[in-house]
């Protein structure tokens, strides 16, 4: 079982998916843009659009290792969002989370960092194989 595979394919899947929810529902987001951000519903426009393209190239072998490094610098980008989503107790389409949503996701960025670099064959880390043996 080629675990790379499985984890590229999982993480292109799913920024696609949230990518085309930024696109059609990109209201339900202005609430955890950060003040400082300009243009904040052109910026999750953006984002939306950056996910789907990230996702798809992650799939192409040519792109693959510059869509890891941009969705790894994606996802820290987007942590000041998930910080003030957190910490203002805000409603995303009505709902409001708990810290049992809040807690996890935010501990899980790091993950999502290396998931992105892992699949994009940046870092095999912690993963390789033992060449020694």
């Amino acid at each position: 079982m080629d675990w790379r595979v499985i984890f590229r394919w999982v993480l292109a899947l799913a920024y696609c998916a949230v990518g085309i929810i930024h696109l059609r529902s990109p209201g339900t987001f202005m609430p955890i843009m950060p003040q400082w951000v300009p243009y904040p519903q052109s910026v999750i426009f953006l984002t939306g659009a950056c996910e789907i393209a990230g996702g798809l190239a992650l799939l192409t072998r040519r792109l693959r290792p510059l869509a890891g490094a941009m969705l790894a610098l994606y996802a820290v980008c987007v942590f000041p969002a998930n910080i003030k989503h957190a910490l203002g107790n805000i409603a995303v389409g009505g709902t409001h989370l708990s810290w049992w949503y809040h807690g996890p996701r935010l501990a899980f960025q790091p993950v999502i960092i290396w998931w992105a670099l892992y699949a994009g064959e940046i870092t095999d880390w912690p993963l390789r194989k033992n060449l020694d043996h």
